[in-house]
């Protein structure tokens, strides 16, 4: 398909823009909830919560490179991936609710296999809509800057995502009834509403396409084949995702965390909305301010700024051990500005990879980069959850159900700010090493332009 050459108008950035309300929305509020949900509510041991929770996101990595490919297809056969987003955008609420459905008194075992399953299909729902969505930008736009532009506008809209349910969340938890079952339910029916019409409205972005010739049907191992030769061939792609998702793995654990931290460190479960207002009102101050910095300095010098100083504001929050209080809220706002750049930047230099391979290696595989791009990304942030949950086990803590309660130990406190602070820093640090290794610059995408630019012409 030749990439529109015509700058993308603003309802196009607008619409694609309030995809992020889902995403965003999706990311952030199983992360934030579903673990104390399970091991506070529904009592399921932090052992088991990490395999409830690691299940679906390997689901996501066997079936995400899959819907990338079909992603492709649909837009050989029709002209757009629209089909997919807009089914994506109406399975996911009905998921996503079931999720925190559970019935009273369904025990440990009943509720924690409900969950599974719930999530797992979410997240299937979810991947429907993801993949394609994260194709689009390659597609709507060629300028090197302007795809800063497209990107920098959508984290807007996730950063606000966050705050909304990373906040929205547990106020909506606590005015349905707290984290009893009826609490978690009604927080789940509000929040699955936003899921969706954030990502319908998304889907409205995607080209309508009309019907083409359907070319060849391609077996599904052909798709994981093709997963595995764009990461072979690219090491632009390569080092991205690896950067990606090793900051994914940090920000699920710290995601994952905050809950534990507002309960068990800050003894307030509603410290949780300030937590994230510490975090997300400088995110969505800086998320331009890294658009405007990446074009002076070019996209991976910005993403490695912001990536440094995300790892050392977490680092501080170390010191959470021996003196919790209040002063946390410093770091943590430090860390959303460099959050906005974390998110802002690598969203915005995977569309260069992947016109980059197109101008090499021939168009038509952006699905299959949006299939292996989300699998890496939603397994980063699944695990990060699954690695919190392992180290609350080693350490001890304890599991309980609705209204009873229990006392943690100090190593298991322990545990949940080494969870939130160190172990994420550590995994900033060494996504610092691939972000290095990354060879794409401004020059070689504005090559690229010219060179589809000229080839365009020519036909």
């Amino acid at each position: 398909m030749t990439t529109p050459s015509r700058p993308i108008s603003v309802s196009v950035i607008a619409r694609y823009a309030a995809g992020s309300l889902g995403t965003g929305g999706f990311a952030t509020l199983p992360g934030l909830v579903l673990a104390i949900y399970l091991t506070d509510t529904l009592g399921v041991a932090p052992i088991w919560v990490g395999a409830i929770i690691g299940v679906a996101k390997v689901w996501d990595v066997i079936i995400d490179p899959v819907i990338g490919g079909l992603s492709d297809r649909s837009l050989a056969t029709t002209g757009s991936r629209r089909r997919f987003m807009v089914l994506g955008a109406l399975l996911l609420p009905v998921f996503f609710t079931l999720t925190f459905a559970v019935a009273p008194g369904a025990g440990p075992v009943l509720g924690g296999l409900w969950v599974m399953v719930a999530f797992l299909l979410a997240a299937t729902a979810f991947s429907l809509f993801q993949v394609p969505y994260i194709a689009l930008p390659a597609e709507l736009v060629t300028d090197y800057d302007a795809r800063t532009r497209l990107l920098s506008v959508r984290v807007v809209v996730l950063t606000f995502a966050i705050l909304l349910f990373g906040a929205g969340g547990p106020e909506l938890r606590a005015l349905f009834g707290g984290s009893t079952f009826a609490g978690y339910l009604g927080m789940a029916v509000v929040t699955s509403v936003l899921l969706g019409v954030g990502m319908l409205v998304a889907s409205t972005s995607a080209p309508r396409g009309s019907a083409l010739p359907a070319p060849p049907r391609i077996p599904l191992a052909t798709h994981y084949a093709e997963g595995v030769a764009v990461l072979r061939r690219s090491r632009a792609f390569r080092t991205l995702l690896g950067t990606f998702v090793l900051q994914a793995l940090a920000t699920g654990m710290m995601l994952a965390g905050a809950a534990y931290i507002a309960k068990w460190v800050l003894n307030d479960e509603r410290g949780t909305t300030y937590l994230f207002l510490a975090l997300i009102a400088p995110a969505l101050i800086c998320a331009p301010i890294w658009a405007v910095v990446s074009k002076h300095t070019g996209k991976e010098w910005a993403f490695g700024l912001a990536s440094v100083l995300f790892g050392l504001a977490a680092l501080s929050l170390v010191l959470l051990v021996w003196a919790p209080g209040p002063w946390l809220y410093i770091p943590v706002g430090i860390a959303g500005a460099a959050y906005a750049g974390m998110q802002a930047l690598p969203m915005a230099m995977l569309p260069d990879v992947i016109s980059h391979d197109a101008v090499t290696h021939g168009p038509g595989k952006a699905g299959i980069f949006g299939g292996v791009w989300t699998a890496g990304e939603t397994t980063g942030m699944a695990f990060g959850a699954v690695a919190l949950s392992l180290g609350l086990a080693l350490t001890g803590y304890q599991e309980s159900v609705a209204g009873q309660t229990v006392e943690q130990s100090a190593n298991a406190v322990a545990g949940i700010v080494l969870g939130f602070s160190i172990v994420p820093a550590i995994m900033v640090g060494l996504s610092l090493w691939t972000l290095s290794r990354y060879p794409l610059r401004r020059h070689d995408i504005e090559a690229d332009a010219a060179l589809a630019a000229t080839d365009g012409a020519a036909s």
